[in-house]
């Protein structure tokens, strides 16, 4: 038995699968079996070494290496969840549903038609569930999805100027605190601390260990010390250079740890 990690879209999570008798390399289109259905994916890793985290009593297999008629199928499925997902906007529209539809996508073998979508408050979407059933004659799933996941579907770009990185290459979603910003001083106005999301940046998170670290090592602001230039408060810090500048005799004088 054997298990490779794959994912359903280029830059979504990885998910683990079991497969036998076939040789999977990095890359290789497949298609896989999951409770929705058949799905088509690419593999990421042939291989998986650690377990730790992973359930293999409750996963399933990859079914077959992706023919030219899986791949054709996938493409000609994207072609037709575009129009069931302008479709499905009209029904909402003449709804007056308060709900904004980001995304539909079918299994491989057409036995599920998935929407996601963003929400203010819990819709009532009963009566739309059973027009489009009734219309693309499959299942269908609404999925609720938050703001930050539909800014890892649609994409864009950061203020730093570079692609999201929830799009381009987080694999999850890690919790972004407020105290992350404080932390490395940054500004807490939200045009400074927030993203395209309006959510807090997930890049606060890549740096706030070694700040944690850092500020162990230093005093914290408004301490008194004792310097080799006398007795100060300190007024403030330099937490990445491990500086701290202290108040003495009405001049500011920095030392570093």
């Amino acid at each position: 038995m054997n298990i490779c990690s794959v994912k359903f879209k280029d830059f979504g999570k990885n998910y683990y699968f079991i497969y036998e008798d076939m040789v999977l390399n990095k890359n290789v289109n497949v298609v896989v079996d999951t409770e929705k259905g058949e799905q088509f994916a690419k593999v990421v890793s042939e291989s998986v070494d650690d377990l730790k985290n992973i359930d293999v009593d409750k996963m399933k297999k990859v079914l077959r290496v992706a023919t030219k008629k899986d791949y054709n199928t996938y493409l000609k499925n994207l072609k037709d969840a575009k129009e069931a997902l302008e479709y499905a906007k009209g029904v909402i529209s003449d709804e007056k549903l308060e709900m904004r539809l980001i995304e539909a996508s079918y299994t491989l073998d057409r036995k599920q038609l998935t929407f996601n979508f963003v929400a203010d408050e819990r819709i009532d979407f009963r009566q739309l569930v059973k027009e489009l059933a009734a219309k693309f004659k499959t299942r269908i799933e609404m999925h609720q999805i938050g703001i930050r996941d539909k800014a890892r579907d649609v994409g864009g770009i950061g203020m730093c100027g570079r692609p999201l990185c929830c799009y381009s290459f987080l694999t999850g979603m890690e919790t972004i605190s407020i105290s992350m910003a404080k932390n490395q001083n940054l500004s807490l106005n939200p045009t400074k601390v927030n993203g395209c999301c309006g959510r807090l940046l997930c890049c606060l998170a890549y740096e706030d260990e070694v700040y944690s670290d850092h500020r162990k090592e230093l005093p914290k602001i408004g301490t008194i010390m004792k310097t080799p230039d006398g007795e100060g408060k300190v007024v403030s810090l330099d937490v990445l250079n491990k500086k701290y500048t202290v108040l003495i005799d009405g001049e500011n004088k920095e030392y570093e740890i």
